[in-house]
């Protein structure tokens, strides 16, 4: 259903999504996810790409599950999100308004973007 990797040398989080969760499914994804977090030494300010290209429209009852799992999930500082599809990319639009949020069609754009140097 899903699976993460941590790159510390990039400081980056990667996640690719396969298929829809449940809320029982969110549950122990969030669980797992916050402890290899913590194991792997990561600190708010990392990088984070979500390839939902295999995954679908997540139902009503499991967005509020993500809500509840991740409120307090430590702070990225750019999120790139991968999805072919429109209504996939209208629902995350709608609920994740970060500013150094972007959506991208495919994985390797996305990549390029979270690892390009930051203007300050």
């Amino acid at each position: 259903m899903y699976t993460f990797q941590f790159d510390a040398a990039c400081e980056l989080l990667d996640i690719r999504w396969q298929g829809p969760f449940t809320p029982l499914a969110v549950a122990d994804y969030a669980r797992k996810l916050k402890s290899r977090f913590i194991a792997e030494g990561f600190r708010p300010g990392y990088l984070l790409r979500m390839d939902m290209t295999d995954s679908f429209v997540q139902p009503r009852e499991v967005l509020g599950a993500f809500y509840e799992s991740f409120y307090d999930f430590p702070k990225a500082r750019r999120i790139a999100i991968v999805t072919p599809s429109a209504v996939a990319r209208m629902q995350v639009r709608r609920i994740m308004t970060q500013p150094y949020l972007r959506i991208f069609e495919t994985a390797g754009p996305a990549l390029d973007w979270l690892l390009e140097p930051e203007l300050v």
